[in-house]
């Protein structure tokens, strides 16, 4: 596409980027924000910064419950300050984050447990949810938050065949169909 035509993407305020581990949200995002000139923040990795810690160690010394608080507070003011917004793959799960998310653009990155689990990694200590045997666990998983990632997407990408500049152009060609005024970038 041309610079031009880049120029002539409308998008809204705040894109909240959803979905499983090894989907594509942290490499999408920031392309994504780019391409749009906006802001991208990863939520988990403003948390871990913030807590001066991976995210394993928070659940391993503090707990989930622990974790999910700060997750909901962190995305919360993120979704607040507006750009494209990565989220934690759990986060949808929330019910304040839920609720937030109706009142934003929400991209549902999905990806097959076979790809995400080649993504991750086999043995990836650094997302305790999947510990152990990571594809068994990723079928679970994704059979699971499939349903609460559905609901509020405003687009649904499946991103098994795509390299990431090609899952932006397709989320750029959506948000020019999605219904409602949006500015121009």
């Amino acid at each position: 596409m041309s610079e031009a035509g880049r120029s002539a993407v409308s998008a809204p305020s705040v894109i909240a980027v959803i979905g499983a581990p090894g989907s594509g949200k942290s490499t999408v995002g920031p392309l994504l924000a780019a391409r749009l000139g906006q802001r991208f923040v990863d939520v988990d990795t403003v948390i871990e910064e913030l807590e001066g810690r991976p995210i394993s160690d928070i659940f391993v010394t503090d707990g989930e419950p622990y974790f999910r608080e700060l997750e909901a507070r962190r995305t919360l003011a993120e979704l607040a300050a507006g750009g494209v917004v990565s989220l934690g793959g759990g986060a949808p799960l929330t019910p304040e984050i839920s609720e937030a998310l109706g009142a934003v653009c929400v991209v549902w990155l999905e990806v097959s447990a076979r790809t995400a689990s080649a993504r991750v990694g086999l043995n990836d200590a650094t997302r305790p949810l999947l510990m152990g045997n990571v594809h068994s666990r990723m079928v679970r998983l994704m059979a699971e938050r499939r349903p609460v990632y559905a609901a509020p997407a405003d687009i649904h990408i499946v991103t098994d065949r795509q390299g990431p500049e090609q899952i932006v152009e397709e989320i750029c060609a959506r948000l020019a169909d999605l219904p409602g005024p949006q500015p121009a970038v």
